[in-house]
C-alpha cells in the first residue's frame, strides 16, 4: 500500500508550528522523557534489533542503545536550543536558536534502534519534528524504537505527530520524502547509494561516508594493549560499526607479538588460498561493496561461508596482505569481524600504507594510532584524511564518542568534503538549529572604516566622516 506523503509532511508541519512556540523548559521536559522511555527499553530493543536482522551480538546491542540515549542526553540536556542562547555585549549581537523545520532520518539495519533513539533525541531538543524511514529489514525494532520515544515524548507535553515513521516504502517514495518541499533537512545514516540520493534530493543534507579505518601500532606502542583494544572494537557488535578497524598496520619489530596477542584472542589467520576464498564471500568486487551476507554475523559463520575450515571458537578473520585496493577486497569497507593485516618496516611506510587505505574508502571518517610518541601522533593526524583521529582508544567506541573520549556522542559520523559531507564533525542536536544573529549597528565601526577607506587621499576629513557616518547611523 502506498504511503501519503503528503499527509506525513502535512503533519510534520503542524508539528514544526507547535514546536516553535515552544520554551527551552517545554522541550526538555520531552526531551528528557523520550530518553528515560528509550533508555528503559534498551535491552527489550536490542534484543528485538537482534532477532529481526540476525545481525550482531544483543548485548553490545544494548550498549549501543545506552550510547544512545543516556550518553547523548548527558552531552545534550544542559544544551540551549530555544530563545536566546548567546548574548556578545562586546560586539552587541544576540544569537537566537530557531528550529529548522521537518526532518527526515534514514536509518540503518547496523544500528537499527540505536540510531533511532539517537535521532529521535537530537530532533525533539532542537525543537523540529522527524520522519524516520527505516531500513526495511529492521523495520519493527526501529519502528518500536520510535514509538517508545514518541508516547514518552507526547504525554511531557510534546506535540502531536512531533515523531512518525514510515512502515514500508518504494524507492521511489524514499526519493519522494527526501526531496519534499516541506522537508528541510535529511539525517542519512545507510548505504553509499542512499546518502549520496540525499545529497541530490534537492534539499540540505547531512549524512555520512564510509569508514575504511587503519589501524597503526607504532614502535613505541604497548602491543598487548593495542591489540587488546582493537580486538575489542572490531568485534563489538560483530563489527557493524562503520568507525570500526578494517586493516592494522603494524611496524615489523611488533610483527611476531602482535600475531601471538592476536591469536591468543581466538583470531585465525588465514593462508593465502583461504584469502582468495573469503574475498569472493566477503566483497562484491563489481558493485564495489561488501557482501550483505557476512554483515554483523560472527567469524567462524562467516569462514563457514567461504568453505574455510576454522576453530568453533574463532574471534576474528586476519588476511595478512601486501597491497590496497579493489584486487585485494579485504582492504576496503567490510563491516564483519574481517581484518586486514600490514607489515611496515620504517614510519613512512607505514603512514603512506595508512594513508592508502584510509584514500581507499574511507576519506574523512576516521583513523586509528597506538603510540607515546607525541610527534608521530602529531604527525600522522596531519597526513590522514580523516575527521577523527584516536589515540591509543578503541575505534569503534571512540568515534561514536562519550566513552573512551570527549567527543560529542553521535551515531551520525559526518566525514567532512572527503566524504562528500559539510561537516567533520559528530552530529548532534546543535546541528539541527537556525542560529539567527541580532546585529546593531555600532557608530564607531563605520567611522573607522569611512577612515581607512580614505587613508591615502590627503583631502580626507575625519569630521566629515563622523558627520556621515551619524547621519547614516541615524537613519
Amino acid at each position: 500500500m502506498p504511503i501519503d506523503i503528503e499527509e506525513i509532511m502535512n503533519n510534520a508541519q503542524l508539528a514544526a508550528a507547535e514546536f516553535r512556540r515552544f520554551g527551552q523548559a517545554e522541550t526538555d521536559r520531552a526531551v528528557e522523557a523520550a530518553y528515560r522511555a528509550g533508555f528503559d527499553a534498551r535491552v527489550r530493543l536490542a534484543k528485538l534489533a537482534c532477532e529481526e536482522t540476525g545481525l550482531g551480538v544483543w548485548q553490545d546491542k544494548v550498549k549501543k542503545n545506552v550510547i544512545a540515549t543516556r550518553f547523548v542526553y548527558d552531552d545534550i540536556k544542559n544544551m540551549k536550543t530555544a530563545g536566546v542562547i548567546n548574548e556578545d555585549k562586546e560586539h552587541d549581537i544576540v544569537e537566537i536558536a530557531q528550529p529548522i523545520g521537518p526532518i527526515v532520518a534514514i536509518t540503518p539495519i547496523t544500528n537499527p534502534t540505536s540510531t533511532v533513539l539517537f535521532k529521535t533525541l537530537i530532533s525533539l531538543k532542537s525543537r523540529n519534528p522527524l520522519v524516520i524511514r527505516p531500513h526495511g529489514a529492521a523495520r519493527k525494532c526501529s519502528i518500536e524504537a520510535a514509538r517508545i520515544c514518541y508516547e514518552a515524548a507526547v504525554a511531557a507535553g510534546a506535540p502531536e505527530h512531533c515523531i512518525q515513521w514510515v512502515g514500508r516504502s518504494t524507492r521511489e517514495e524514499t526519493l519522494d520524502l527526501m526531496g519534499h518541499r516541506k522537508t528541510a533537512l535529511i539525517l542519512a545514516t545507510g548505504s553509499v547509494e542512499l546518502v549520496r540520493a540525499a545529497y541530490q534530493s534537492g534539499n540540505p543534507a547531512l549524512g555520512v561516508g564510509p569508514g575504511n579505518v587503519p589501524a597503526y601500532i607504532g614502535q613505541s606502542a604497548d602491543v598487548a594493549f593495542a591489540v587488546e583494544q582493537i580486538f575489542m572494537s572490531k568485534t563489538f557488535d560483530n563489527g557493524t560499526v562503520c568507525a570500526s578497524e578494517q586493516a592494522v598496520v603494524v611496524r615489523s619489530c611488533h610483527v611476531d607479538a602482535a600475531i601471538a596477542e592476536f591469536t591468543k584472542r581466538g583470531a585465525y589467520f588465514l593462508k593465502e588460498d583461504e584469502i582468495e576464498k573469503l574475498e569472493s564471500v566477503a566483497f562484491n568486487k563489481a558493485n564495489k561493496v561488501m557482501n550483505v551476507e557476512v554483515i554483523g554475523q560472527p567469524a567462524a559463520r562467516i569462514a563457514k561461508l567461504a568453505g574455510i575450515d576454522v576453530p568453533p571458537d574463532t574471534t576474528l578473520l586476519i588476511a595478512r596482505l601486501d597491497e590496497v585496493g579493489l584486487h585485494r577486497p579485504l582492504s576496503l569497507e567490510i563491516l564483519a569481524p574481517i581484518l586486514a593485516f600490514y607489515t611496515a618496516d620504517e614510519f613512512e611506510e607505514a603512514i603512506e600504507l595508512c594513508r592508502r587505505i584510509n584514500v581507499n574508502g574511507g576519506l574523512g571518517h576516521t583513523a586509528s594510532i597506538f603510540s607515546r610518541n607525541e610527534e608521530k601522533i602529531r604527525h600522522f593526524a596531519q597526513v590522514m584524511n580523516a575527521g577523527r583521529i584516536l589515540v591509543n582508544t578503541p575505534a569503534s567506541q571512540g568515534a561514536v564518542g562519550g566513552t573512551y573520549n570527549s567527543l560529542q556522542p553521535s551515531f551520525t559520523l559526518a566525514c567532512g568534503a572527503g566524504g562528500k559531507n559539510i561537516t567533520t564533525d559528530n552530529i548532534t542536536a546543535k546541528h539541527l538549529i537556525n542560529v539567527q544573529r541580532v546585529a546593531r549597528r555600532h557608530l564607531h565601526h563605520c567611522v573607522q572604516d569611512f577612515g581607512e577607506a580614505f587613508y591615502y587621499d590627503e583631502s580626507f576629513d575625519s569630521r566629515a566622516a563622523e558627520l556621515w557616518c551619524e547621519g547614516h547611523h541615524k537613519g
